[in-house]
Parts: C-alpha cells; sequence; structure tokens
C-alpha cells in the first residue's frame, strides 16, 4: 500500500468509527419530495418520450400540488430506456433534451422555492461507457482497473460465483465474461450491461467526485439521489461501502455546502443504520412494504413500534437522520395495485405517508391513483394528464397494461371532483405545511399515543408548538376510539362523519382525524 493509500485507509477508519457530519451543518431539507420518472412524465415535442422540457412545463402544477423538490431518475446518455446504465456522466441523453434544458429547469425549479435533485449512479456504469470499452482490451490498457476482474479459479476460491436474489437485484450469477477481455471476468451486480466500478482505485473516486462536482457547480444541482448505495463495494465489504459516503459526503458539501443527498439502501435498519455517517437521508423501504401489507394484504403489523424500533438503530449513528419515507417506487409494486384499485385504501396510505414522521416521496401518478407491477416498464406507465384524445403532453413510448383511460381517472377529471383523490392528496399536503408537528423532517418526533384498537393506527407527533394525534382507521367498518383527554380539537378531518363527544371518537372506515 502507498503512502497516499495509507493515509486515505486512516482517514476512512477514523470517519467510519466517529465521523457523523450533522444535519445541522447543512440548510434544511425539502419537505416534500416527488419522483418523477423522465420518459413517463410529459412530452414536449411530440416525440412519445417525456423530457426535461416537460417537467418544466409542469412545475407549477407541483407546486400547486404541494412538492417542494423533485427527484429525477436518471437523465445522462444510456443505450436503456430507463437509464441507470451510463455511457456518459457529463451528457444528458438527447432523447430527454440537453444541459441547456436541465439548467432552465432548475432555474425555474428555484424561481417557485423548489429544489432538484437526481439520480447519480456510481456503483457501475453502461457497458457501453468509453472506460469499459477501454477496459476490456487487456490487462495492461490503464482503464482495466477502473472495473473488478477476476480469473473464474480465484472467483472459485473464494466462493463468490452466485449469489442469492435480494430486493434490489435478481442476479445470481454476477461474474460476466466478455470476448474481448480474455479469460477473467468482470463483476456486474445487477447484469451483465451493467459492470461494478472499482472503489479501490483512486482514479474511479476522483473521476466520481469529478462529476459530482459537475453537476453541482457547473449545472447548479441542488442534490443527488444515490443509486445502490450500499453495492458501492461487495455485501462482504460492506464496511468500505459505509466509508466510502463519509468520504463521498466531504467531498461534495466542499463543492456546494447545502447539497442535499439521499441513498437507497434497501437492506433491514440495522444494516441500513451505518449509512448514516455519510448520508444524511435514508429510503425506508421496510415502512413502504408494511404500508402495503397492511392495506393490501390486511395483515396486522405494529408499523409505530416497527418505525420506533427502526429509529433507535438510526439514532445510534446519526441522531439528526432523515428518514425518507414512500409508499412505493420505479422498482416496486405501486400503492394502486396493492390495493387491488381500491381508491378509498388509497387514500389512506396517502394519510399514513403525509401524516408519518420524515421526509415522504411521492411517485409520480399517486395523486392520481395509478396502477401497477412488475415487470418494472409496468410501474414506469406514461402519466395520465387528460382523456387520451386531448392529452397532448402524455408519453407514448409505452403501451400502458395497468394505467389506462379504462382504469385510472385522468388528472383533469379528477381536479373537477371535490372527492377525487388527486384532491385529497393536495389537502393532505396543505395540512402537513400548514403544522410544524407534521412538517418536521429531522429529528423524527413520533411519539407513542396510548391507543391500542385493533384496525387503528394512532400516534402523536410532538413540537413546541403544540402535540398533534393522528388517528388512522385502516379498516372497513367504524370505530370507536377513547382519546386521550388533552387532545380535544379537530384539525383536520378526512371524512365529514367523523364526530369527537367527550373524548370518545367515532372514526368512520377508512379515515383520518388528526387532533391538538
Amino acid at each position: 500500500m502507498s503512502i497516499k493509500q495509507n493515509k486515505r485507509a486512516i482517514f476512512l477508519a477514523f470517519w467510519f468509527l466517529y465521523g457523523t457530519i450533522t444535519q445541522a451543518q447543512v440548510t434544511k431539507p425539502p419537505g416534500v419530495c416527488y419522483e418523477i420518472f423522465v420518459r413517463s412524465f410529459a412530452d414536449s415535442n411530440h416525440d412519445g418520450i417525456g423530457d426535461i422540457n416537460g417537467i418544466t412545463s409542469k412545475l407549477d402544477y407541483l407546486k400547486d400540488l404541494g412538492i417542494d423538490a423533485l427527484w429525477l431518475t436518471p437523465i445522462c446518455k444510456s443505450p436503456t430506456y430507463h437509464k441507470y446504465d451510463v455511457a456518459d456522466y457529463r451528457q444528458i441523453d438527447p432523447e430527454y433534451g440537453t444541459i441547456d434544458d436541465f439548467k432552465r429547469l432548475i432555474s425555474e425549479a428555484h424561481k417557485r422555492n423548489m429544489k432538484i435533485v437526481k439520480d447519480l449512479v456510481v456503483n457501475h456504469t453502461s457497458n457501453q461507457h468509453p472506460w469499459f470499452l477501454e477496459a476490456q482490451k487487456g490487462k495492461d490498457n490503464p482503464y482495466r482497473d477502473y472495473y473488478v476482474w477476476l480469473s473464474q479459479t480465484k472467483i472459485d476460491s473464494l466462493g463468490i460465483a452466485t449469489r442469492e436474489k435480494s430486493g434490489d437485484s435478481w442476479e445470481v450469477n454476477p461474474w460476466h465474461a466478455t470476448k474481448e477481455a480474455g479469460p477473467e471476468k468482470y463483476y456486474g451486480l445487477f447484469w451483465s450491461g451493467m459492470p461494478d466500478l472499482n472503489f479501490d482505485n483512486p482514479k474511479v473516486r476522483e473521476e466520481i467526485y469529478s462529476v459530482a462536482e459537475f453537476w453541482l457547480k457547473e449545472v447548479g444541482l441542488d442534490g443527488f439521489r444515490l443509486d445502490a448505495a450500499k453495492h458501492i463495494y461487495p455485501d462482504w465489504e460492506a464496511e468500505k461501502s459505509q466509508a466510502f459516503w463519509v468520504e463521498f459526503r466531504e467531498k461534495v458539501t466542499g463543492y456546494k455546502p447545502d447539497v442535499y443527498l439521499v441513498g437507497e439502501v434497501w437492506a433491514t435498519p440495522d444494516k441500513v443504520a451505518p449509512y448514516f455517517r455519510g448520508l444524511p437521508a435514508n429510503f425506508n423501504i421496510d415502512a413502504a412494504l408494511a404500508i402495503q401489507k397492511i392495506l393490501g394484504k390486511g395483515e396486522h403489523v405494529d408499523l409505530v413500534k416497527q418505525l420506533t424500533d427502526t429509529y433507535g438503530e438510526y439514532k445510534k449513528v446519526n441522531p439528526d437522520f432523515i428518514d425518507a419515507t414512500v409508499t412505493g417506487n420505479h422498482d416496486q409494486i405501486r400503492i394502486g395495485t396493492a390495493v387491488n384499485g381500491n381508491v378509498d385504501k388509497m387514500k389512506v396510505a396517502a394519510n399514513l405517508l403525509l401524516t408519518l414522521p420524515g421526509e415522504p416521496y411521492l411517485y409520480y401518478g399517486e395523486e392520481i391513483g395509478m396502477l401497477g407491477d412488475k415487470p418494472d416498464e409496468n410501474i414506469r406507465e406514461p402519466f395520465l394528464w387528460a382523456a387520451k384524445s386531448a392529452d397532448k403532453q402524455r408519453p407514448t413510448w409505452l403501451n400502458p397494461k395497468f394505467s389506462t383511460d379504462e382504469s385510472v381517472r385522468n388528472l383533469e377529471t379528477q381536479k373537477a371532483d371535490p372527492g377525487s383523490l388527486f384532491n385529497h392528496y393536495k389537502r393532505l399536503l396543505k395540512l402537513r405545511h400548514s403544522q410544524p408537528a407534521l412538517g418536521q423532517v429531522s429529528p423524527v418526533n413520533l411519539a407513542e399515543s396510548g391507543i391500542r384498537e385493533t384496525d387503528v393506527i394512532a400516534f402523536i407527533r410532538t413540537d413546541r408548538s403544540g402535540d398533534l394525534l393522528v388517528i388512522h382507521n385502516v379498516g372497513d367498518t367504524e370505530k370507536s376510539v377513547n382519546v386521550p383527554g388533552k387532545f380535544k380539537t379537530p384539525v383536520f378531518h378526512s371524512s365529514s362523519k367523523a364526530e369527537i363527544k367527550n373524548q370518545t371518537l367515532k372514526l368512520p372506515a377508512y379515515s383520518m382525524v388528526v387532533l391538538k
């Protein structure tokens, strides 16, 4: 090991054991975020593909809905429709637009006090990336060590020839051969088209830091959603992945002190927790799965206890962690399909997402009840802005199987209906923004309510301006709930039939009440 490498190892070990950059050191994070699968959102030039200018044209819609930040799925040049395999880190894919288009989107968003976050995919590149095309040419090529190569003998001796499927990768044979490269195989956790980068190579790290600097300083981006954050190194080297993000955050805060970072770490809370040393926010996939079980399968899950236990793990590492909450995303079954298209249950999912602690992310189209299930393309179907015959911005790159004009009411129709799912989301977002106890992102402010009732999820959101008691009926029958004495005044109810008298709350099926 060189002196330079040894210094880095000592630095990373120090930060892994002791380093936490507290949330107090950065600007207040956005309150409510919205994930956009760019290809499917809004088509500005009528080529059938959603694009950056289409998103810009919808900023007023998103601001009016109550969104504070947008997360865009990958927009860099890529050979695939999803673009999670980057072929050029500094070029916008021509299907989506140009750098100037993106700069204009950022500028227009900032005028509306909205932030723009984009996917940064650094676990792997495309096998069409110039680095990999060079790396294939032989062991002596200067780019060979940008990726992970081993002989079959070495792979077998280490016992790493295969892996078990995981929630974020179904690849069981992660070592791939290529004729051009000779007998050695390269590691590609997700598939052969996505070779993993070698972060033991200092040159690779510097390349990635330079890419981050370009987007933050030259383009003006507000932050990154960090794809496959737990897979910077293989699972058996998890500590090195965690240490990398400490170093990464130190670098990018040097470029932009208020940079926003959120990681995708799909694992149990005890395994997610160490990533909060470097990443201020991480997605809570377990909570999303719990909500889907409760509403979709009718299973009992003590959601408040699950969250309390989860937060206990996170606080051990970083008391100022940000819990990025979702009910679905571009990789998971849509909540609308998980509840079999039941709009009442979709409203309950929205109630939970937007009253629980953390930083909620809406997946585009959830506000109108879009549907979708595997394979992934069908979770990423085009947004329905208006009736098909009149919808000039609906992308047509994919013929939808789930979210069709027959199965989902389009936005234009729902806007005109006060009782629609869209208007329900809009009221909830207005509520969240108006109540400090609900809007608080970090530190989390969740307390037990003492209410124990079948099909009732109740909790307290604490705040110095006044605590709020939130009570959800997730079942299909009315509930009578005894309310703690200090909570008397309704702040919000999702059903006009809800009634509180002498500290007894009558809560209709699939409804919610917030009391102060």
